[in-house]
This record gives C-alpha cells, sequence and structure tokens, in this order.
C-alpha cells in the first residue's frame, strides 16, 4: 500500500504518542520557512523609473520557479511593468491566488535530465535579454533544479548528448559542485553564461539555495553568477568518473575554449545576489517546533554530503549512542540535519524487471542504511524527505522509518540488503506504508532529516 498524502497539521503532534505525525509536522515547518511569499518582498528592488523608459524582465529556473514569480507578482508595484519567463518542473506550478494577474510567464519542463521543454526555455530566455540597455532591470530567479530545467548545450553538443552525460553523472555519485562543475562548462547558458548576455542591464539574483555552503555559483548551475571552477576541472572530474563526451568537445574542453565568466569579469558590474532561503534556516524552523513541544533539538550541519546509505548509518549510530547511553546527547531529542547527499546507482542485470532496478531517491537511500544500522533500536524514529517533495524520480518526498520496520518487512519476506543493492527504496517502503507523499512544496532547500529518540 501507498502513505497517504501528508495532511497540513496545525498543531503540534505529541511526540511519544503520534511519533510519525511529529516528525511530519516538523518537516512542514521546514518547508514553510523556504516558502518564496515569506522571504521576497525584502529583497525586490525598485523597479526602473518611468522617465528612464527602463524595462523589467524577470527570468530564473527551478524546482521553485512557479512560486517565486507568484511571489514577485503579488509583490511588485501594480503600476510598474513586469514581465518574463520563468521555468519550472513539471506539475510544480503552484495553483495561482485568487485575484493574482499573471505577468510572468510560467513554462514546464523536465527534471533531473533534462528535455526539448527545457530548451525551448531556456533559448526563449536567452533571446528576452538581448539588446538590453543599462536602464533596465533583470529580476533573475533561481532555485534548485534549474540546471535540468535551463539547459541550452554548447556548440558542438546535441541535447541527446546533454541527456546522456546527465544521467552518467546522476548516477555516478559524484557530488552536486562536481556535477554543476561539468555543466557550466557544457552550456551556453549556466556559469554566468546568462549574465554576459543581459549586459549591460542591471541584474539582481534572488536563489533559494539546495546546495551545501549555499554557493550561488552552484545553485541552478549559476547562469548570472561569475563561475571559478576551470575547463581543467570538468576535465578531470569526468575523467575520475569515467563519463564520455565526444571528442571534439573534450578536445575543446582541454584546451580552455569553453571556458566561463570569472569573478572580477565586468560583465557582473553593479550585479546584485540575495539568498532569500536556506536549508540552515529550515533546520532552525524545524528545531525551534520541536523546542516549543518540549524537547531539546540538535543541528548536526547544513552541509553533509557523501553516499546516502553511509551517512543513514552514521545517523544510526549517533541515534544508538543516544538512545543506549545518553550521550552525545541526553533524550528525548531531535536531531537535525541537511545538505545533499549522493547515491551511486548500481547496474542491474540486462532484462530485469522494472521493479527490480531500483526506484527511490537520496532520501529513500538514507533511510535504508539507517533502518540496515538501526536493526529495530526501541525508541528511535526518523524521517529523511527532499523539500521539494520528491525524493528521485517517483511521487514520494522520502520514507519514514520506526523501530518495527525490518520485523515488518521480514513477514512480508522483503529483505532490506538485497533493496539496497538495487537502490530501491520505493520498492521498500511502498509496502510498509513508510512512504512520506506530500506532492510538489513549490520550494526546495535540500534534504531534511529528523530524528527522534525517545
Amino acid at each position: 500500500m501507498t502513505a497517504a498524502k501528508t495532511p497540513a497539521i496545525n498543531t503540534t503532534p505529541d511526540p511519544a504518542k503520534q511519533p510519525r505525525e511529529f516528525l511530519e509536522h516538523l518537516y512542514q515547518a521546514a518547508v514553510r520557512r523556504a516558502l518564496p511569499l515569506e522571504n521576497t518582498a525584502r529583497y525586490l528592488p525598485q523597479p526602473p523609473t518611468p522617465a528612464s523608459g527602463g524595462r523589467t524582465i524577470v527570468i530564473g529556473a527551478g524546482k521553485a520557479g512557479g512560486s517565486m514569480a507568484q511571489a514577485v507578482e503579488a509583490l511588485w508595484p501594480a503600476d510598474a511593468p513586469l514581465e518574463g519567463l520563468v521555468v519550472t518542473r513539471y506539475h510544480h506550478i503552484p495553483p495561482r491566488p485568487e485575484g493574482l494577474k499573471q505577468r510572468i510567464e510560467i513554462v514546464e519542463a523536465s527534471h533531473p535530465v533534462p528535455d526539448a521543454a527545457g530548451l525551448e526555455a531556456a533559448q526563449r530566455i536567452l533571446a528576452m535579454v538581448q539588446g538590453l540597455t543599462e536602464n533596465d532591470l533583470v529580476l533573475c530567479l533561481i532555485s534548485g533544479g534549474g540546471s535540468a530545467l535551463l539547459t541550452l548545450p554548447a556548440e558542438g553538443l546535441t541535447l541527446e548528448d546533454k541527456q546522456r552525460i546527465n544521467k552518467a553523472l546522476l548516477n555516478s555519485g559524484a557530488n552536486i559542485s562536481e556535477m554543476n562543475c561539468v555543466r557550466k562548462h557544457l552550456s551556453r547558458i549556466k556559469g554566468g553564461r546568462l549574465a554576459a548576455a543581459c549586459a549591460p542591464a542591471r541584474v539582481v539574483t534572488l536563489t533559494i539555495s539546495d546546495v551545501p555552503g549555499d554557493d550561488p555559483s552552484i545553485i541552478a548551475s549559476g547562469p548570472t553568477v561569475p563561475d571559478a571552477t576551470s575547463c581543467a576541472e570538468a576535465v578531470a572530474i569526468l575523467q575520475r568518473y569515467g563519463i564520455e563526451v565526444p571528442g571534439a568537445i573534450m578536445s575543446l574542453l582541454e584546451q580552455g575554449a569553453l571556458e566561463t565568466p570569472k569573478p572580477g569579469d565586468a560583465v557582473f558590474k553593479g550585479h546584485e545576489v540575495h539568498m532569500i532561503a536556506t536549508p540552515q534556516q529550515s533546520l532552525e524552523a524545524a528545531a525551534a517546533v520541536a523546542r516549543e513541544a518540549g524537547l531539546q533539538a540538535y543541528i548536526l550541519s547544513d552541509e553533509m554530503e557523501g553516499e546516502s546509505r553511509e551517512v543513514g548509518k552514521v545517523h544510526a549510530a549517533l541515534a544508538r549512542a543516544v538512545a543506549l547511553k545518553g550521550q552525545p546527547f541526553s533524550k528525548p531529542c531531535v536531531i537535525l540535519s541537511g545538505g545533499e547527499t549522493t547515491v551511486t546507482v548500481r547496474k542491474q542485470p540486462e532484462g530485469s524487471p522494472r521493479e527490480q532496478r531500483g526506484r527511490g531517491g537520496r532520501a529513500g537511500e538514507f533511510c535504508m542504511g539507517l533502518a540496515l544500522a538501526l536493526q529495530g533500536q526501541p525508541g528511535v524514529y526518523a524521517l529523511a524527505a527532499d523539500t521539494d517533495g520528491i525524493d528521485g524520480v517517483e511521487d514520494n518526498a522520502g520514507a519514514f522509518v520506526a523501530p518495527d520496520t525490518l520485523k515488518r518487512a521480514l513477514a512480508k519476506g522483503m529483505k532490506l540488503d538485497q533493496y539496497l543493492d538495487r537502490n530501491d527504496a520505493y520498492g521498500y517502503f511502498e509496502p510498509l506504508g513508510g512512504l512520506v507523499i506530500t506532492g510538489p512544496t513549490h520550494t526546495n532547500v535540500n534534504d531534511f532529516r529528523a530524528l527522534l529518540v525517545l
């Protein structure tokens, strides 16, 4: 059976009596803190004056693109001109509030593997900013997922090439910084190139962070910010993970011919970048809710990286130490963490049925590693979910682990190590009712993990 969609909860559930509902409530608090409408107003620039004749053009890409665009529409002066185009993931356009006039076009494209719709959107955005003047304002709305959604291959690369390379990167175990280094150097729009196309207009970038360290040059591959990485680094990453690119493209990379605009480049003069929501802020919001419920709350880090299953095992060791020894924290408590882990997808034999090819993402893989290491530890509950509401390519945000998860799975003849071997978190947690399903949240501040130790 599939878990029901997580409902909105106004009051905090009792953690001792409703551990799952309590952890879902913390997740909702984290997501709510990152919603664009709550965070955008203070960072909006003044519109160009009517006397200047300047235009305001809104462009952008990401899983939060639709809600970011609607926030700008709601907050922008009604008498000030506004136009533009933003691309978001399929099914990630939020319902339009009653009475809110649409002034920014929102289109949908594929994530995590780019498609023709994303290519067309990138071409239109690039065309939209041609011929601007110093009197014009470009407001760029960037959130996680923009690397796939805003795709414009470098000369000599086809969309099919980019799709194949992107899939290989996703399955390689490369971290987000490595993946986006490659993406920037194989693009005509990423790595600051979009900012160069906007010159000499003023550019203000509003971004929601989904990367460890909140580096704007990594978020969506930084289309409007300087790129400090190099072609040589991209070559090294491709070689490290055995990812093939066309020979002509590799030669251009080796020659440095696909270099990106660097810090200090004149095209960025006068530009502004504002981080409107971050993983740390969301973790702090969840911690505040836990403390209001009478629990101690500890944030390990908002920058955790590494193999998801291994990060799960580390969290399990910490939770067991708290449960059994009262170290390093006293129970009852909540342990929180964020960041972006990775999943190295293991190849399955040719002809394997779909249900044995692995369905899941980082959060589910974390939960499998956690459950395996916890071995049913009494009093420990956990929830891991992606804050955009989609973990991988299925319909769940993540998964929930309880002390009886392993026991109930074994009663159904399900051995966890077999599901780990094929990266099939969805297949493991679905029959147990352990999937966390929220639908798109219209924001994205990366992984959210919460462990409750009673």
